[in-house]
């Protein structure tokens, strides 16, 4: 999605009746319309008619409440209280961006997946082959899942370490004592 209006960006306006007007096509669309913009991966903007406000971002979080809604959920309650609690945290910015690297190399594996399969199987290999073999397949997939994010935590734990090692390596040039770190008193 772009952020900034571009010519080949396709211009949705969001009106106070909270319809959506579709300049390119000039007709009203709805939710399900926009959703089909995103599964056909097409470059598109909501503004709002009045402010030009921004508003993909808000129509994207619909959408997703809407599929949440209805059929098989994504994401689980606990999983939405835990995004809930990084919002104002320190690493709200960087979970944001984990979240996005760790999707963008999930795309990257299925995509992967999928060109292997049409080498294997041709063409032919449609929605209920790949059903079929999801199916066989997911105990490995979410074996190699789990083996990834376990790979993943261990590296940010290691970062982690890395981090607090070059703090206190930063800070023992200073006159602190033990328990006097910046931020605390002398109680002397």
């Amino acid at each position: 999605m772009k952020q900034n209006p571009a010519s080949d960006a396709r211009l949705i306006k969001k009106y106070p009746n909270r319809r959506l007007y579709d300049t390119r096509t000039s007709t009203y669309i709805t939710l399900a319309d926009v959703k089909q913009l995103v599964l056909a991966h097409e470059a598109f903007q909501v503004v709002d008619a009045k402010t030009s406000e921004d508003l993909t971002r808000s129509i994207l979080l619909q959408i997703i409440l809407e599929e949440e809604s209805g059929g098989v959920p994504m994401f689980s309650s606990n999983m939405l209280a835990q995004i809930i609690r990084f919002y104002g945290h320190a690493l709200q910015g960087m979970m944001g961006s984990y979240l996005e690297k760790n999707l963008q190399a999930f795309m990257e594996i299925q995509e992967r997946m999928t060109e292997h399969s049409k080498g294997l199987y041709g063409q032919q290999f449609g929605p209920e082959a790949w059903a079929q073999f999801m199916n066989v397949q997911t105990p490995m997939m979410q074996n190699m899942m789990n083996s990834y994010i376990e790979q993943s935590k261990n590296l940010f734990v290691q970062m982690q370490d890395q981090m607090q090692d070059q703090t206190r390596s930063m800070f023992s040039n200073f006159p602190f004592g033990p328990g006097q770190g910046p931020g605390t008193r002398n109680k002397g």
